[in-house]
């Protein structure tokens, strides 16, 4: 008869099989590929010794292709919870070296179960993605594990923050979780994702590309949007997740963690001189940015994406907001159709997660052109409006310097539901541009002058006057205050500390149907 000890034994042993993989070979592998291993990473990203494991001795069940004689310890990925800066989080973390991390049945069980208790219990579930995708053994059963993994993104979106980090690769249906979730980090050259590789993409279309071309993370940062986030290396890329959830709140029913900070006088001499009084001249607005937030600290979402305009996360007296910026560096700031699904997202997720909303606004329009015209900058611009509009968390917009048309319509006007619209002295407010209208209003007089230049430079400086100052939208109330530039951070820590107890009730509605 057996002891107790000799079971305690056994027991550990089966569990250093488990924490073991693939083995040590293949661990080698994954070292030599410039990658760690599942369980490398989440202590790399959790809190020292607060990991949880759960279900690890959970295997497959697959008798075909001689499955029946395959072990897969831990069955390719690591489930459980620990902590991140002290707070609750869940995570799975996909290994490489068991089964490729491909995903079958009680895989994607394992996930399941701790995305629901992620869920249940309102933390945020972090997903580490290193796989070769379905597991082609078990047939169809792999597929309905991707989908209950889909349905959960879906359901818990919005209720705790989601986070796909990829560290290898992601193809196939394995993807499309990723793009549900909140936010996507990626490891520069190491990092892949795509529906269809580069192989089955040349036999279809006879097109030629490498993995890293197709859907390498400088693909997706720059072009696709499919990234948020990359770094050079995986720490790296662990440590960014490490300080972007110490922006957010655990679950949609908590506001941000505040962090303590030094209190100042809010005035800053630098913004006088930052922004041009001339609206045809550049300048980066991040400058702008970086002087309001607590000690210039902004982590930048998408930074390589549609860079005409700025979003990211920041600190007020130590409050998360999220700040949205016209970007004057590229397309003078206009919005086009990824600006503007990258700005939509971006309002969708601080609404969801109690996050208060700054928007910067420096703003030509919605750029003009046929390619955005039949691409839909309508329904792209669309979305912008709506998630603008939908937001109930404190609202505020400052008009640095140009606000013209639909555009400044869409960016957080008073008409569309902000709580305060400050102005700086030298904005300008109007349908368009002072030269534009002048053009428009007074072609007849300019044409019939005798120094039709002459007469034109008269008439854009009349217009301007009359109409593209900060005052006009003052006088009616679409402008709650014209600020001296160098208050600005000292106006919004007393708007949002007015706001921080707002009640915004809606009409009840099972959803509402954004223009997608």
């Amino acid at each position: 008869m057996s002891s107790m000890y000799e079971k305690i034994d056994e027991l550990y042993e089966r569990r250093l099989k488990v924490e073991l993989g693939g083995g040590d070979k293949r661990i080698d592998a994954q070292h030599n590929r410039g990658k760690l291993t599942a369980r490398e990473r989440i202590n790399l990203i959790l809190d020292d010794n607060t990991f949880v494991e759960m279900n690890p001795f959970i295997e497959h069940r697959a008798t075909s292709f001689g499955m029946e004689k395959m072990e897969g310890p831990g069955e390719g990925v690591v489930t459980g919870y620990g902590k991140v800066n002290g707070r609750l989080v869940f995570i799975f973390s996909q290994d490489f070296t068991v089964f490729g991390g491909a995903l079958g049945e009680m895989h994607a069980l394992k996930i399941a179960r701790i995305m629901d208790l992620a869920a249940q219990n309102g933390a945020p579930i972090i997903g580490l993605n290193d796989s070769g995708g379905a597991r082609i053994q078990e047939g169809v059963e792999s597929l309905d594990g991707y989908g209950h993994i889909f349905y959960r993104n879906a359901i818990y979106s919005g209720v705790v923050p989601q986070i796909s980090v990829i560290l290898g690769p992601c193809a196939g249906g394995a993807v499309y979780s990723p793009a549900i979730t909140d936010f996507v980090f990626m490891v520069e050259k190491t990092s892949q994702m795509f529906i269809t590789g580069p192989k089955v993409i040349e036999a279809v279309t006879g097109e030629k590309i490498s993995s890293e071309g197709l859907g390498g993370a400088s693909v997706h940062a720059s072009i696709s949007g499919n990234a948020h986030f990359t770094a050079p290396t995986e720490p790296e890329v662990l440590e960014d997740v490490r300080r972007l959830l110490s922006f957010l709140p655990q679950n949609n029913t908590e506001n941000p963690p505040i962090i303590e900070t030094a209190m100042d006088d809010g005035w800053d001499e630098d913004l006088a001189e930052i922004v041009p009084i001339q609206t045809t001249k550049v300048y980066d607005v991040r400058k702008v940015i970086d002087r309001i937030v607590d000690n210039g600290d902004f982590m930048e979402v998408q930074p390589d994406f549609a860079k005409n305009i700025v979003v990211g996360f920041g600190r007020i007296d130590g409050r998360s907001v999220g700040i949205v910026a016209n970007q004057p560096k590229f397309m003078a700031g206009g919005l086009d159709i990824n600006s503007s699904d990258k700005l939509s997202r971006f309002i969708r997720f601080c609404d969801s997660f109690n996050i208060p909303l700054i928007t910067f606004e420096d703003v030509s329009g919605f750029f003009p052109g046929i390619n955005q015209e039949h691409g839909g900058i309508i329904r792209h611009g669309a979305k912008i409006l709506y998630a603008y509009s939908e937001a109930t968390v404190p609202r505020i917009t400052v008009i640095l310097r140009k606000a013209f048309g639909g555009a400044y319509v869409a960016l957080n006007s008073k008409s569309i539901g902000a709580d305060v619209v400050y102005a700086w002295p030298n904005a300008e407010i109007a349908v368009m541009g002072a030269e534009g209208a002048a053009n428009i209003i007074f072609a007849k007089e300019i044409e019939n002058s005798e120094d039709p230049a002459a007469t034109r430079a008269e008439k854009i400086a009349e217009y301007r006057e009359k109409f593209a100052n900060p005052y006009v939208a003052a006088s009616r109330g679409m402008v709650d205050d014209v600020i001296d530039p160098r208050e600005t951070r000292k106006k919004l820590r007393e708007a949002l500390d007015m706001l921080r107890n707002k009640q915004d009730k809606r009409p009840a509605k099972k959803h509402g149907n954004i223009p997608l």
